[in-house]
């Protein structure tokens, strides 16, 4: 057993040296925490907390199941895409890797350099945005406890979520080892925490809140000013957002044994198991939440789900679950924190970051990149700042990584088709159905890369505009005046990915060699 382990491990290394890169991390994940990381970061139940109100005020009970339903499969597209990608070059910095790998020579270091900053920052407010839920779900609880009579100021927000921030960088920064059984552990409690759920309000609900099949069903509740079809459409926001940042095992990819086929793998089943649990969580929720969807948003718990577990509960009941949603929410955390971690020193490896030597480190006794642990947890920090700046503000950084992860995945999927570069496909492998799949994937996220930019009423105001647009628009401006500032800008210096270890004799007849010699990838 221990010589099948070490002949994977060496294998890995080997695929790794023809991308180019020395084998730093240690392969520690096995197939089944890959997994573990990936649902771990979409976080079902406690994502579903965090973002039920776009539902239920635009559509009420139809979109919680239809709408849910309708991305579900269509984020599927995305996962299947991505993992054909990720099997052929599974390297942690991944997407921007093959964005310069398969586009052609006159646009790959652009596009690579969108690719990165795009996943970067999108991951990075990713962690702010699910800590920063973790705050929220906390100070629910406390209201709850203190019979509603607790309403959390800003700084008393702010307070926890620098806290959790803190923790959450404290956990990120152990070995490998330790983070991978985590995510096991982490794998289980959010399964067992949906099928409790799913089991328990149906037998706790009282009579009067349980719904008829046409309501749960058939009912279209739409508490907004927008037509009733497209209410239905900005209903997509709760999977969207639930349903996300499903890249993490990419980014582990370094960490992973048998990574070309364990990392798409875990990405698809993911997906496929958040996709049918979180419907039958709807499902559930539709027929046990009453029909009076308004009162459950303006409930002062201000916590939507935690409002319908009081309802379904009590007070006890209902603090001892939300308690374990709050435990899920802050896995979260820590598993998005390691997958961020990871492509920051991925592109800090290749150059990509402001002070990228700083960054390029591995800590000696957990050979693990701890200094990029912690820069993305400052960041993440100055990013909260924003909440004293009023919702508005804090909404607008925080929807960074919807826009700016599904643009980090729609490239590299564009440029396997269009760069006209050589595709060799991995273990995981669509055959002739990979150009059909990567067409619907990247249609259906430029279509919601304009849902998420649309405000929750057509009248706008300063309240209810939505500055998604405007921020991850600023962030590219501002990504490509840093690529073509004179002199200084990335154009001048940024040379994609850099091959960092001699190429292995063993693997010398299948690695890729360009006309300059470098290994996997051309410079």
């Amino acid at each position: 057993m221990a010589e099948d382990t070490k002949s994977v491990e060496t294998k890995d290394s080997v695929v790794l040296a023809e991308l180019g890169y020395k084998q730093e991390f240690k392969r520690a994940f096995t197939p089944w925490e890959s997994f573990g990381i990936a649902f771990s970061i979409i976080g079902l139940l406690p994502s579903m907390a965090s973002t039920l109100s776009f539902s239920l005020s635009n559509g009420g009970p139809v979109s919680m199941v239809w709408g849910w339903a309708v991305v579900a499969f269509f984020v599927m597209f995305i996962a299947l895409a991505l993992g054909e990608l990720a099997s052929a070059a599974p390297t942690s910095g991944g997407l921007y890797f093959w964005t310069y790998k398969y586009s052609s020579p006159r646009w790959r270091k652009l596009t690579s350099w969108l690719v990165g900053y795009c996943n970067t920052m999108g991951n990075i407010a990713g962690v702010a945005s699910i800590i920063w839920g973790c705050a929220v779900q906390l100070m629910a609880a406390v209201s709850i406890g203190s019979g509603m009579t607790f309403v959390p100021t800003n700084g008393q927000l702010f307070g926890t979520y620098a806290a959790l921030l803190v923790l959450n960088g404290l956990i990120a920064s152990t070995a490998t080892r330790v983070l991978a059984r985590l995510q096991g552990f982490y794998a289980i409690l959010n399964l067992l925490l949906c099928l409790v759920i799913i089991i328990a309000v149906p037998s706790a609900t009282p009579n009067e809140f349980h719904n008829t099949a046409s309501y749960a069903l058939g009912e279209f509740a739409n508490l907004t000013s927008w037509p009733n079809g497209f209410a239905f459409i900005l209903g997509f926001l709760t999977p969207l957002w639930t349903i996300g940042g499903f890249d993490g095992p990419i980014h582990i990819s370094e960490e992973v044994s048998n990574a070309r086929t364990a990392v798409p793998w875990a990405i698809v089943t993911a997906i496929g198991i958040a996709g049918v649990l979180g419907w039958v969580l709807n499902v559930v929720l539709a027929f046990y939440m009453g029909t009076d969807p308004e009162s459950i948003l303006s409930s002062p718990i201000g916590q939507p789900m935690a409002a319908i577990f009081f309802n379904c509960f009590g007070t006890k009941a209902t603090l001892a679950i939300w308690s374990f949603v709050v435990i899920a929410q802050f896995m979260m955390g820590t598993s998005a924190l390691v997958s961020t971690s990871r492509q920051t020193f991925a592109f800090a490896r290749d150059g990509g970051l402001p002070f990228s030597r700083a960054l390029y480190r591995m800590n000696a006794y957990t050979r693990t990149p701890v200094t990029c642990v912690w820069a993305s947890v400052l960041v993440a920090f100055v990013l909260g700042l924003l909440a004293f700046a009023g919702p508005t503000a804090i909404n607008a950084i925080f929807s960074l990584p919807v826009i700016g992860l599904y643009l980090a995945f729609m490239i590299p999927i564009i440029a396997r088709f269009v760069g006209g570069r050589p595709w060799a496909a991995g273990p995981f492998n669509l055959g002739a159905w990979g150009l059909p799949v990567g067409i619907v994937a990247v249609v259906w996220q430029a279509f919601n890369i304009v849902v998420v930019s649309f405000p929750s009423e057509p009248s706008v105001t300063s309240d209810t505009m939505n500055y998604t647009a405007a921020v991850s628009g600023g962030w590219i401006i501002l990504c490509l005046v840093y690529f073509f500032f004179p002199r200084y800008g990335g154009m001048y210096w940024f040379e994609g990915p850099r091959a960092n270890v001699e190429r292995m004799e063993a693997s010398s007849e299948s690695a890729s060699v360009d006309e300059k010699g470098s290994v996997g990838v051309s410079h």
